[in-house]
């Protein structure tokens, strides 16, 4: 009987070869995120050949974690569910349910939007994560005896380090089944539960590692039919119910930076300490003021000597900058994450931008798809399907708002005209109510203004609508030595001044001055190709 538990106890414990294959890079991707003393338990510094054991647990209190993994990940989430998905749950919206649902999805507390949030921290950690969502079995006769027993499906998140196991299916029509999952439901001490499922049962086994055997073990049939889970990536990769981690290399850099830390450390002690170098016989203290007492007769040669180790920490530091700008470069994050001024051109920072929304577009996609897929679970289980659909925002506040409005501010303070004060205004309201931005406003200030400014915009705009027809443009008068206003000029008209401008030498900026009117640098950019082609 003890053999027959024990065969089965490695039935039940078995793990499938790429949980294997990939569990210790998933501890470290975990790690990496987490920090603290998660990391350092990683043992992740390199030890030093012939270092003690307590040398190096020592260096490992002392040295701090510079924790990128965390950062990258909330400015990703931070995008994601500035504005959150927008849900038509259509027939749904008169489920008795719902609306419990949607308040505490997990019976957890978190509500539906929270824990879209954690799914997607560890889809992004770990590439991939688990999504289950589960009702519990009732002896309810009705539908009216569910509802008032509190009985309602919710979802489960399972990373991927807690599923063991799983097995795909191909059918005729060439979709691929989940046939088989086992996770880790709960560890306590040397006691796990492990939870089976299979289109046919639902098995919970208690097993007890110290004796290998089962400690117990309930069988319930699976009524849905379909094992109930749902992947939800971060980003795909070529294998099925595996996902590529979104802070993969980020967590190698990490890791290096780490090690560099604990260099300026050494540095800095044996720098400030150096290594004190005699016989035996010679008695001697540390710290400032120290003594040493040399026995009569010494052979001088044998005199004590300090062993100094000159260490450059610039170039360590140097180091660390060039991997965190790797870092900023691989998580699209320059722009955003820069603490201080670089020398970034407006083309770099709108081209970092348009690849972090991209990136963060793609992310939102498989979100978009994985709560669908929830939401037909919960359907199936209330006994109907689900007709909603479920819109995250493919558009993403990656502009840099801020320094646009004080260039736009910079140009509003040497216009002279109406008519260019009124287009600089035009365009400052612009960036700030274009949703895309989502500058939201406070709602006693949206009532009592928004109608207001939408009519001074249509003003501004309806004036713009009036320049004159460039189908039948005005010969601007021009008076020698004067630089009329280029308001009444056309397209064509404004190049040529600019470009016969460009060609008696005078500058950009000079130009500007003479010319406030001109908002759009690409005016005075085509003028001066044109000069430069001429």
């Amino acid at each position: 009987m003890d053999q027959t538990l024990r065969d089965a106890y490695t039935v039940v414990t078995s793990q499938n070869l790429l949980y294997q294959r990939n569990r210790d890079r998933w501890e470290f991707l975990l790690q990496s995120y987490i920090g603290g003393q998660e990391y350092r338990d990683g043992n992740h510094l390199a030890k030093y050949v012939t270092e003690s054991d307590n040398d190096y647990a020592t260096r490992l209190s002392v040295t701090p974690l510079d924790n990128h993994c965390r950062s990258v990940i909330s400015v990703y989430t931070s995008f994601m569910f500035r504005k959150g998905p927008e849900r038509d749950l259509a027939s749904l919206d008169n489920d008795a349910n719902i609306k419990d649902f949607l308040q505490d999805a997990d019976l957890d507390g978190r509500t539906m939007d929270a824990f879209m949030r954690d799914v997607a921290i560890w889809a992004a950690v770990f590439g991939h994560c688990w999504i289950l969502t589960v009702k519990p079995q009732t002896n309810a006769a009705t539908r009216a005896d569910e509802i008032s027993s509190g009985v309602r499906p919710y979802v489960n998140l399972i990373t991927p380090l807690t599923v063991t196991d799983w097995e795909w299916s191909r059918e005729a029509s060439g979709a691929y089944t989940l046939v088989y999952l086992k996770y880790v439901e709960e560890v306590n001490d040397t006691f796990s539960t492990i939870k089976t499922w299979t289109p046919e049962e639902i098995r919970t086994t208690q097993v007890n590692h110290n004796a290998r055997r089962i400690v117990d073990e309930i069988i319930e049939p699976n009524g849905l039919g379909r094992i109930p889970a749902v992947i939800a990536y971060g980003t795909r990769s070529p294998v099925r119910g595996i996902g590529a981690s979104m802070i993969s290399d980020i967590a190698d850099c990490q890791r290096m930076i780490y090690n560099l830390h604990s260099e300026v450390e050494q540095s800095i002690r044996i720098n400030g300490h150096p290594t004190l170098v005699k016989t035996v016989d010679v008695e001697a203290s540390a710290g400032a003021g120290s003594v040493a007492l040399m026995p009569d007769g010494m052979d001088p040669g044998l005199k004590p000597y300090l062993l100094n180790v000159s260490t450059d920490i610039n170039q360590i530091y140097t180091a660390i900058t060039n991997l965190v700008n790797s870092i900023d470069k691989m998580a699209n994050t320059g722009a955003i994450r820069a603490t201080e001024s670089r020398s970034l051109s407006g083309v770099a920072m709108e081209t970092e931008f348009q690849l972090l929304n991209a990136r963060l577009a793609e992310f939102a996609d498989n979100l978009e798809l994985a709560e669908e897929q929830i939401w037909r679970w919960y359907a199936l289980y209330q006994g109907t399907a689900f007709d909603g659909e479920i819109e995250y925002p493919d558009e993403f506040n990656v502009r840099d708002v801020p320094n646009a409005l004080r260039s736009l501010q910079t140009i509003a303070g040497s216009v002279q005209t109406a008519e260019a004060r009124a287009l600089v205004e035009y365009r400052v309201r612009e960036l700030l109510e274009d949703p895309r931005y989502e500058i939201q406003y406070e709602e006693s200030r949206e009532q009592a203004m928004y109608q207001a400014e939408i009519d001074e915009i249509e003003k501004i705009q309806a004036s713009l609508e009036n320049l004159p027809d460039t189908t039948t443009p005005t010969t601007p008068v021009t008076t020698e030595g004067e630089h009329p206003s280029l308001a009444n000029f056309t397209q064509a008209q404004r190049l040529e001044h600019i470009q016969g401008m460009l060609m008696e030498g005078y500058s950009n900026d000079e130009i500007l001055a003479l010319h406030p009117e001109l908002i759009l640098q690409d005016i005075i950019d085509a003028g001066a190709a044109a000069a430069r082609n001429n």
